[in-house]
């Protein structure tokens, strides 16, 4: 480093992690070990669409050998020449690099690997994060060296807020020429909470360093089996998943984990059994695999989820798990000694309880509730307040959990299975007439998600657009087909209302979406008094 110009750094922090804290631990153990420093910030802006950021210039030499002269510092960084970059959030290093701070040649670049979603993020109907990997494909790729921690993970178990975090990983990272002891005699200095800030500080501490050391062991280890002339053969894939292509085999295998563990082998079987008909249907549509076999990939990510669909024994499932009384501790930092208690909150209604009974009685049940809500009675519900720290409260989500036995003679279990038959037809058909139309098709299993309205909304429209521009609207070519497919599922997930999707059907032909049945509830008031003061009636 050249010992002739200041030390720049820049740190990005979201608000409430204390980056205005580090700005000053920082500027504070420069001051005290005799150099120069400056620091400026700028605040990002509210709702979760931009970090504030501190930007740090320390000169290199101490005060002491410049003679009485004093270095020039700036107010702002310049893109290119940042000594290091660190965040407190995966995204925000990577919106730094896209603004040209970064240089590949010079940056050291610390993030945390945890994401905390932008507000463009969770507006999306469908998945609109951004996608870790690539995020971290730009860090390394656009960096010196770069270096990814769990900082808040690393925060939550040292009970102190992510500033101490990142400041333990700025000692470890060499960019300032500080002994860590110097940065903990800052820390020490802030007095009350010292004690948690300094276990974060020494946490990341030595988290980086290990990273470090890790890093130059792997780096050892690969030239060393990069010198060997024989290598160990890797381990086989098991037999059923070699059936499948070998694009498609990550997938695969992780949607036979997820059914498998949502229900039992034979449901898994039954996934792989499905998937296999979808892969005899795309071989024989494209027999030299010019599509690389994306029907089947995207038929295992979506069959899978299908398969694993949310209901009430699923929910106590999750909620009984010993992980999940061990993040929930986690989450509000109980100590070992803490008590902690946990209330499950449950408001199953009509529905929820007729999709455990078999057919013929469900349909009763249902009957019966929808005579009631025409008569103007609101839909019945069950609230429950379940104690899951008690013995009682653990066995009670324990008994619901082991239903899953009884799922498959369940309504809803029925009531979906001929959904997925109906959704693997039509993907089966279009492989077979072309590559494009089945990967669409089997895409469009993307919007089967959630859980009540919002997973009946999907089936609704997914459903629509197989009956319709799947089947009956007529295209000039399979291509084209396809392609309305696509701009259909794509205005699904764009709009909740459904508005966007009912444009993109009739521009390609086909009817907009049937209006479906709601119950409109008109409240009585009386003059100068509450809406509900006097009841209400439902028509």
């Amino acid at each position: 480093m050249n010992t002739d110009r200041p030390i720049t750094l820049l740190v990005c922090a979201l608000g409430g992690e204390g980056g205005g804290v580090l700005a000053e631990w920082l500027v504070d153990t420069a001051i005290a070990a005799g150099h120069s420093v400056q620091s400026t910030s700028i605040p990002g802006v509210a709702q979760r669409t931009g970090a504030t950021t501190y930007y740090i210039e320390v000169f290199p030499r101490p005060d002491a050998e410049l003679g009485g002269r004093k270095p020039v510092f700036s107010l702002s960084p310049v893109p290119g020449a940042l000594d290091l970059l660190i965040s407190s959030e995966l995204l925000e290093t990577a919106r730094q690099i896209g603004n040209g701070m970064s240089n590949p040649g010079r940056t050291q670049v610390i993030s945390s690997s945890n994401r905390t979603l932008t507000t463009a993020e969770k507006m999306q109907l469908g998945d609109g994060r951004a996608r870790s990997e690539v995020l971290m494909g730009v860090l390394r790729a656009q960096s010196q060296a770069a270096w990814l921690l769990d900082m808040q993970a690393l925060a939550q178990q040292a009970g102190t807020v992510i500033s101490a975090v990142l400041m333990g990983a700025i000692a470890a990272s060499g960019v300032l020429p500080f002994e860590a002891e110097a940065y903990r005699a800052t820390i020490r200095a802030g007095g009350r909470g010292a004690d948690a800030s300094l276990r974060g500080f020494d946490a990341a501490h030595a988290a980086l360093q290990a990273l470090r050391a890790q890093r130059q062991a792997v780096g050892e280890a690969v030239s060393a089996a990069l010198a060997q002339t024989a290598s160990a053969p890797a381990p086989a894939d098991p037999a059923w998943l070699q059936s499948f292509p070998e694009p498609a085999r990550a997938l695969v295998a992780l949607g036979h984990a997820r059914v498998l563990e949502y229900q039992d082998g034979r449901y898994a079987q039954l996934y792989l059994q499905r998937l296999q008909r979808v892969m005899a249907a795309e071989r024989a549509g494209d027999p030299a695999a010019a599509n690389g076999h994306a029907t089947t990939a995207e038929a295992a990510r979506h069959l899978a989820l299908w398969m694993a669909f949310d209901d009430i024994v699923r929910v106590a499932e999750l909620k009984c798990r010993a992980s999940r009384h061990e993040r929930v501790r986690t989450e509000v930092r109980a100590g070992p000694a803490d008590l902690v208690r946990v209330q499950d909150h449950f408001k199953p209604g009509v529905p929820e309880l007729a999709a455990m009974l078999p057919s013929g009685l469900a349909d009763r049940l249902l009957r019966w509730e929808r005579k009631r809500m025409a008569g103007g009675k609101p839909a019945l519900a069950l609230p429950v307040h379940l104690p899951s720290h008690t013995v009682v409260g653990l066995l009670a989500l324990r008994a619901l959990a082991a239903c899953k036995r009884l799922r498959p003679m369940g309504s809803r279990y029925a009531q979906e299975q001929a959904l997925i038959e109906r959704w693997l037809a039509a993907v089966e058909h279009g492989a077979r007439t072309h590559p494009a139309l089945g990967r669409e098709i089997a895409a469009c299993g993307r919007l089967i998600k959630g859980y009540g309205a919002t997973h009946d909304r999907g089936q609704h429209n997914l459903l629509h657009v197989i009956d319709h521009l799947a089947a009956r609207a007529t295209f000039e070519t399979p291509a084209a087909r396809a392609d309305a497919i696509a701009a259909a599922r794509q205005a699904a997930l764009a709009d909740d209302s459904g508005k966007a999707l009912d444009r993109a059907l009739a521009q390609h032909g086909a009817p907009p979406r049937p209006v479906r049945e709601q119950p409109i509830h008109w409240v009585r008031q009386r003059p100068g008094g509450r809406a509900g003061e006097a009841g209400h009636e439902v028509r």
